[in-house]
Order: structure tokens, then sequence, then C-alpha cells
């Protein structure tokens, strides 16, 4: 049987196991006594090992099966949790991340192994029988869920593929194989069994672990789990055929999830299992307290893929919204326009549902988190406690996708920079401990992320000595300013005040790259910090990027879209509140001098000459603390537009982020108004 068909199933539900022994690990370091989590670092590297052995993915089964012997002596009180065992099964974890990533990538998902296998071997062989406390086999019994041959387990994954396989007409198989009592190549004779087994169908699980079967390591016979459509008789006769093969026993493999089971394994994988392809529908048990009652709770699975599909399909109904409304108006029918207005509010509701599909936890892009401080504490040899709060939050998955590397660049430069060494903190009356809060958090169409540190705080002096230096600004100037604006400039493009090259916070780049990445999805950045106190970088990030509200606007023919978030206000101005300073056109707005950019110039737009303008049309818009007014020929109104990407041939262009089509037909370029500003 080809298990391609499972592929994305596999890397799913191995990248949440792999997440699962992550978060565990971490609290096992903390509480090293504790077996429960043990148990449950145990039962998700057992899935993973089963799964990567039904996948064929040899490297993954084996350095699994070494973890797992590793965690089976603690969890038997035969080995204690040490800083060591730690450090190696993180680095067994991200051998695995690294091949799991490697098949997500179309690759064979191979690397070698062998080295780290033989440090997991050591460690388990070092492990020293300690005292166990009465009762402590029973308990670790009575957690395994096993199948109704002795010995064999069966998780989640393999079950939905027996399931599966049975659909498709196979035989489900649970056989045991005894050899000849004075067998002596028993590892041989069963190489020869499988050999038989693979050309008529799949194994699924065998025990002992198969490496130990071909290796000659049980006593006189093996079982398994098999698939195929061969009858059993059949079977049983090719395998009788192999020399020294003493007896067969050949059954229908009948092993039933309980309810029981069913709970157990939901211990083990962060999620329920469900329909194969990917797409998996589940339904869930949830007790109502307050009623008393269950409640059916029904979920479905599905590939992105196929919501970004939909997604691109709503876009084209949104923009032949935009034509029908255009229809509508013109037209008196009254017919017509209810039920463009009908379609209207529907539409927007099948809107917010779309984009709510796309919406996922901030949490995964956090979870990496805890590790990579845990190691650059270490190297850094600092005290650092990380907490993340509000994980939950969901934010667009393109958004998911980008936001990862910068988050990494900040933590890294508030581990770097921020936070003290232990003696410096003890030294001015903090504890030796630093505290790092990653905060994530929903404010109207907008997601805040905030990396907080009670760290030393952003040098005044030293921040505003290098932007006078750099001509950013004047020793004049910079005496009006307060701590958080002159904070701000370490964020311009090759700002640093590293005294040294650090491979920890980015080589001296500085955080520029962080802010353009950050401006590149529609968000802005900010920093108030405190000296002696610490920093927070505070990110503001767009909830979505495909379908966005806009101001219409003409200049000459031209028609051109500007984002609502990026606006303050419209204006219209006569000619004489136009003002010229340092040779630029510049405005009053509200006391403040602001300075204005033509569109038509910026965009060389071919320019028809009006007579009698009286008036300017102006879209003051705004760039974190920047304002600017953009001068266009008139206003045209509010309209939701689709963002389309101009293309690989037109990446790139100034101040364009996209285009969108509006409901005569026509092409509306999409402004980026962060470009603009100056």
């Amino acid at each position: 049987m080809e298990t391609d068909q499972y592929l994305d199933m596999f890397l799913d539900e191995s990248r949440e196991h792999l997440q699962a022994v992550n978060d565990n690990i971490l609290k096992l370091e903390k509480q090293p006594e504790n077996i429960d989590i043990v148990h449950e670092i145990f039962r998700s590297a057992h899935t993973l090992k089963g799964m990567a052995a039904t996948m064929g993915f040899e490297d993954i089964a084996s350095l699994t099966h070494k973890m797992e012997n590793v965690l089976d002596q603690i969890r038997n009180y035969q080995l204690t949790v040490t800083t060591e065992v730690i450090d190696v099964i993180f680095i067994a974890i991200e051998y695995l991340e690294d091949m799991v990533q490697s098949i997500g990538d179309g690759k064979d998902g191979k690397r070698d192994v062998s080295e780290l296998v033989q440090r997991l071997d050591v460690i388990e062989k070092g492990g020293s029988s300690l005292k166990e406390p009465q009762g402590a086999k029973e308990e670790v019994a009575a957690e395994s869920v096993t199948a109704s041959i002795a010995g064999l387990e069966l998780d989640g994954f393999q079950m939905e593929v027996v399931q599966q396989a049975r659909q498709q007409g196979y035989h489900v198989y649970q056989s045991t194989v005894l050899l000849e009592d004075d067998c002596i190549l028993k590892g041989a004779r069963a190489y020869m069994v499988f050999e038989i087994l693979e050309k008529n169908g799949e194994i699924i699980q065998t025990t002992p672990a198969i490496e130990d079967i071909e290796e000659g390591n049980f006593d006189q016979g093996f079982s398994f789990i098999y698939l195929s459509k061969e009858k059993e008789e059949n079977l049983k006769a090719q395998i009788l055929k192999v020399s020294e093969v003493k007896e067969v026993d050949i059954a229908d493999f009948l092993q039933e999830v309980s309810g029981h089971e069913e709970s157990k394994e939901d211990k083990s994988s962060p999620i329920n299992k469900a329909e194969m392809e990917t797409e998996k529908v589940t339904t869930s048990q949830k007790t109502n307290k307050s009623e008393g009652k269950h409640q059916a709770t029904k979920t479905i699975r599905v590939n992105l893929d196929r919501i970004d599909d939909l997604l691109n399909i709503f876009e084209e109904v949104i923009i032949d919204r935009g034509r029908l409304e255009v229809i509508s108006d013109k037209s008196e029918n009254q017919e017509l326009t209810e039920t463009v207005e009908h379609l209207g509010r529907v539409t927007s509701e099948m809107q917010s549902l779309i984009l709510s599909m796309r919406m996922v936890p901030i949490d995964q892009v956090f979870n990496r988190f805890p590790r990579m401080i845990r190691g650059l504490a270490r190297d850094l040899n600092k005290n650092i406690n990380l907490e993340i709060i509000g994980a939950e939050t969901e934010l667009d998955r393109t958004v998911i996708d980008e936001i990862g590397d910068p988050l990494v660049h900040l933590i890294r430069n508030s581990v770097d920079h921020g936070i003290e060494l232990p003696e410096t903190r003890k030294k001015a009356g903090k504890l030796e401990e630093g505290n790092l809060t990653l905060r994530a958090f929903h404010s109207g169409n907008h997601v805040f992320i905030e990396i907080e540190d009670d760290g030393a705080g952003i040098n005044r002096d030293k921040v505003q000595s290098k932007a006078i230096e750099k001509g950013l600004i004047t020793a004049e100037e910079a005496v009006s300013l307060s701590n958080d604006e002159i904070a701000n400039f370490i964020l311009s493009s090759g700002f640093s005040t590293a005294d040294k090259v650090s491979d920890i916070s980015g080589r001296g780049v500085g955080l520029d790259v962080v802010k353009s990445k950050i401006e590149s999805l529609g968000g802005e950045i900010h920093i108030k910090t405190q000296e002696g106190k610490g920093s927070i970088f505070s990110i503001q990030l767009p909830l979505t990027l495909s379908i966005i509200a806009t101001l219409l606007v003409k200049v000459q023919r031209e028609t051109y879209a500007i984002p609502l978030s990026s606006i303050i206000e419209t204006a219209l101005l006569e000619k004489e509140q136009i003002l010229h300073a340092h040779g630029r056109k510049v405005m009053d707005f509200r006391g403040q001098v602001i300075p204005l950019v033509s569109l038509a110039d910026v965009f060389q737009v071919p320019f028809e000459e009006e007579a009698h303008v009286k008036y300017h049309a102006v879209v003051v818009v705004k760039k974190g603390e920047q304002l600017t007014g953009l001068i266009v020929d008139s206003f045209i109104g509010q309209k939701e537009v689709v963002l389309k990407s101009l293309g690989v041939y037109l990446k790139d262009v100034f101040a364009i982020s996209g285009a969108t089509i509006l409901g005569n037909g026509e092409v509306a370029l999409i402004i980026d108004p962060n470009a603009l500003i100056k």
C-alpha cells in the first residue's frame, strides 16, 4: 500500500508531537522528579517512532527509538534527569525537526544520526538503578495502550492507516512467527520473512522493534501487524517455506479503539485523529458543567492550500460585487438594487468567515522561543525567565509566516543587549534572574506583539550621540526629543551602538531590517524604554492582508487606492494654504508643519490642464509619529478592495504595494504610504 497519501497527515502530526516533546522537556528540566511529564514525553516519542516507521523514514524511527529507551529508563526510575540528558534530547529534537522539515520540502528526510544515537546509547547504558517507589511499575504498565496481540502498541496514526487500508480492500492481520529452538541465525531468518512480507503488503508494527528483530535480539519468536490483499493461508504457506520457521500464526487484527483507549490516545496527541488525506473530521465531547450534559463539538481540519484557493475565488466574487454595485447605481430597477444590497451583506459575512478560517494562533511562532532562550541564556551566562502571554491570539497565516524572523531578531537583541549579567543585576539591586515577556493581544483591527525586558534599558546618551554623528538629527533638535523618541533611532538604517560584533543579536546590522519587514506587512514598530528599568518593543500588525479597506482617489484620469489604516484625515486646501519650506511644499496641519507629496509627480501621471482649480485635495497619512500630506485631484470614496500582487515582473515598484480591480473593470494601484513618508 502506498504511503504517499498519508504524507500531509504525517507532517502535521510529527510537528505537533515534536512541539509537545519540546514543551514538556522544558517543564521536565524545572521539575525533574515529575514522572507524569516523562510519561507525556514518552507517549509523543513513541507515537512519532511508530508514524516514522510506518512511513519508512528509518532515520527518524531510529533516533526516536533511542530517545524512547532513555525516557523509558527515566520513567522506570533507572535513570535520573540531568542537564546532560536534557541537552542531548534537545539536540535530538533539533535533528528530528530538521528531518521532518526536509520531508516537507520534498526531500528524503535522511540524516546521519549515528553519533547522536551513540550518545543516547551511552546515556541509556549508564542509567543507574535507583530505588523505585512502590507501585511505580504498575503505574507505568497502566499507562500503556496495547493491542490484542501481546507487546504490540498502535497509536492513533497507525489505527487510521489500518482503518483506511480496510476501506481500500486490504486485510489487516496480526501474526506471530516462531523459529526452531536451535535456530542460530535468527536475524537472517527474520530478514527472509520480512522480504516475503514486503513483497505482498506492508508491516505496520512489530514487537520487538524491527531493528532488534533483524539483529536477532529476540527469543524464539516475533510478532507484527500486517496489511495485505493476500489470503492468510497463502501468506502462511510462503512464510513456512523459510528454513527454521517452526510455526506461523495469522489472524485478523480485531483491535477497536474504546472510549478509554481514545482518551489515553488524546493525551499523546495534541489533536484528534481524523479522515486521511489531510482533511480530517473529528468529534469530541465537552462537558457542560452548568447543565450536566455532554455537548458534541464537530471540527474539520482542512489543508491550508484549500482555504487559500477558496479565498482567491471569493476575491473574484468581491470584484464582481463591485461591478454589480456600479450597474445597480446606474439602473433604476428596485429589485436589482435590493438584490445587490442583500448580496453585499451576505458577502460581507462570508468574507469575515473565510478570513477567520485563515486565522491561526500566534503560538505557532511563540512556541519556538522557550528553547531558544534556554540556549542563549547558557551561551551568555545569564539567568533569564521567559513568560509568554496571549499565545492563543490569532493572526492571518500570511502574517504568521513572515513575522517569525523579526521576532527572533528582537528577542535575541533583548537577551544580548537588554538583560544584564547576574552579577551586574545584583549590583543594581535587581534579582539575578532577568525577565523577558512575550505578549500578544488584539486591539481593534490590529494585533499587537510586545517584547518586554527588565534589563538595562536603552542608553539615551549613546544613541543620541550616534544619531547626531550619522546626521539623523542635530544637537539642538535632540534636546526637545523624549527618551522614547531618541530610542527609536536604533531602528534607523545601518544604526548600531554595539561596541563589538555579536553573533547573538545580528552581527551589528541593527534593527532596520526588522523595521522594514514589519512595515512591508503593513505594520509599525515602536520602542519604549526607561534606563536601568528595561525596554518594550511594540509591534502593531493588521489582522489580514488580502482584503483591505481603502480610500479611492483620482489623479488626473488614474485611480489609486490608499489603505484606510494609514490615513489620519482628508482635507481641501486652497492654493494660498500650500506653503514652501526648504524648497518643498508643506502645509499647516493642526499647528504642525508637515510635508506635501504630489502623487502626480511621484508616478509621473500625464498632466491634462484644468482651468480654475480652486482647491487641492489632500490625504494626510501617518507612519509612526511622522505625517505627510498626499496631494490628489479628488476623493472618490471608501471601498473594500482585494489586494493583488503585481507579479514577478513588476515587483518592488516604488510606493506601490499591489493592485485591485474595481467594479467598472478598471485597475487601480494600491499606494504604500510608508514609502512616501520621509
